[in-house]
């Protein structure tokens, strides 16, 4: 299908793109680039990347399609790429011609299920898409787009594409440097303002002076307990490779090994950001404690509530954490570099599934494991593994230590960062975003990703495991509300004390 349009229009305006002198790949080919460690595990694992976006008006289809074509494609080789070289042990991007109707689906929905409950239409669709394959002839990436108004949004574009061409982090990169500010379409969107990196992975100490036998004694101190954390965890990451496992719950993938394949449905619930910020300054912590706060709260609730359990008191499970291992600045400087890849590394978490009368607790939990985690070498020993693995036994190597570590854990949890104001993507304002992967070996993979005043968790569940999911999504909601009423508390009770 060929479409033809009018691309003289202001610059980013509503159904309006930015078209740059030059799009496409054909005419600016590059030489073959090599394949990173990381993206030979995705590809060997079969993991894709999936982004829910709600626009705020109906779909355009020929302005979104200038958009793709005159901003994304050119701002990231990966995108008119495609992969080769496996039979000669080199695999390696080789840029090709795009034709971007190729990537464009316009599936037509039962018109009874979106006439009667155009949510669960959607979310069928999107589930559906995680067990069809991909042309591998083509990039591996698609748009699809589904003209049917929801309650959080007028139309939905679901963005499906293989996790080798870049984590989420970089392709939220894209997205940011491919927009513009809803408020303001003069210029790009906000980030929000870059985390503050604390610990011994991030920051050196100077070495104090002798004289000062107290700081220079601590210093040394600091030394020996970050080597002390990283031989532990090391041996721990040995183990779990070779034979630890998390005891059996209802989280526990099938013990089948067919987990990656299985049917997965994505869900997502908006929690308030102002709120997450609340936690956060009462309990003098970071987001990411809080967030990982929540998540075992919520999932002690469904624990409890699902398997009736009333004997078991404490259970202490461990979860992945995928670590963006670029320097912060990048996500400010996303402007004049799009960085596409995989730059993530990982490590093991534990949290636990327990009561606790005071909700409060979930989150000083996850204080104090954070606080421990970022006293070790963990990311950077993970990174180095697995580099190594791959370079030197090759990528069967590499996914076989990604697959033990992910079936003998229970869970996936990452923490995405988006914009900090709505944005308007190809011409159509996003009212929300949602990210999420399959292919994993893990029945529950939980995705975070703030978009202005708002914070997404994102569900990927196997369908089979988790029938009642709706249920689950609603404990995230409750724990939330009940951790903040108590924050509110405590915030209270310290200022009437102070007075």
């Amino acid at each position: 299908m060929e479409i033809t349009m009018d691309v003289e229009t202001p610059p980013c305006g509503a159904l309006s793109v930015r078209v740059p002198a030059e799009t496409g790949c054909a005419e600016n080919c590059t030489a073959p680039e090599p394949m990173s460690p990381n993206g030979r595990i995705m590809e060997e694992m079969g993991i894709y990347i999936v982004m829910m976006m709600g626009l705020d008006i109906p779909v355009n289809l020929p302005v979104f399609r200038t958009g793709i074509e005159a901003e994304l494609i050119t701002r990231s080789s990966r995108f008119c790429s495609i992969m080769d070289g496996f039979k000669d042990g080199k695999p390696r991007w080789v840029q090709t011609v795009v034709n971007v109707d190729d990537h464009i689906i316009v599936p037509r929905l039962d018109p009874t299920m979106v006439t009667t409950n155009p949510e669960k239409a959607v979310e069928d669709y999107v589930a559906s898409l995680s067990t069809l394959p991909m042309d591998r002839r083509r990039p591996l990436w698609e748009f699809h787009f589904l003209n049917l108004e929801t309650s959080e949004a007028t139309s939905t574009v679901v963005l499906r594409l293989h996790h080798s061409i870049g984590d989420a982090m970089s392709i939220m990169t894209i997205f940011m440097a491919s927009s513009c500010s809803t408020a303001d379409p003069t210029r790009l969107p906000a980030m929000p303002p870059p985390p503050r990196r604390t610990g011994p992975i991030y920051q050196g100490r100077l070495r104090p002076p002798l004289t000062l036998s107290g700081d220079y004694l601590a210093w040394v101190w600091s030394y020996f307990v970050l080597a002390w954390h990283t031989l532990v965890d090391a041996t721990l990451l040995a183990a779990t490779i070779l034979f630890l496992k998390d005891p059996r719950t209802i989280f526990t993938p099938p013990p089948d090994g067919t987990e990656s394949c299985r049917h997965k449905r994505f869900l997502h619930r908006s929690l308030s950001l102002d709120d997450v910020k609340l936690i956060k300054t009462v309990m003098n912590c970071t987001i990411n404690d809080v967030l990982v706060g929540v998540t075992s709260a919520a999932l002690s609730r469904y624990y409890f509530r699902k398997s009736g359990d009333n004997d078991t008191k404490r259970i202490c499970l461990r979860s992945i954490l995928p670590v963006n291992t670029r320097p912060v600045s990048t996500r400010q400087t996303y402007v004049t570099k799009v960085e596409t890849g995989n730059r993530v590394s990982g490590l093991s978490y534990p949290f636990h599934i327990a009561l606790h009368n005071d909700p409060l607790e979930y989150v000083r939990e996850a204080k104090r494991s954070m606080h421990r985690k970022k006293s070790s070498l963990e990311v950077k020993l993970v990174q180095v593994v697995g580099d190594f693995s791959v370079k030197c036994f090759g990528a069967k190597t590499g996914a076989f230590i990604y697959r033990r570590c992910t079936t003998h854990t229970s869970i996936t949890v990452s923490n995405v960062i988006g914009p900090a104001e709505h944005i308007t993507l190809c011409g159509h304002p996003i009212t929300f975003m949602a990210i999420s992967t399959y292919g994993q070996p893990q029945a529950l993979i939980l995705h975070y990703l703030n978009y202005g005043s708002t914070i997404k968790v994102i569900m990927a569940v196997d369908d089979a495991q988790f029938p009642d999911c709706h249920k689950l999504l609603e404990d995230f909601s409750e724990s939330i509300k009940l951790i903040k009423d108590a924050a509110c508390l405590q915030k209270l009770t310290t200022s009437t004390q102070n007075e």
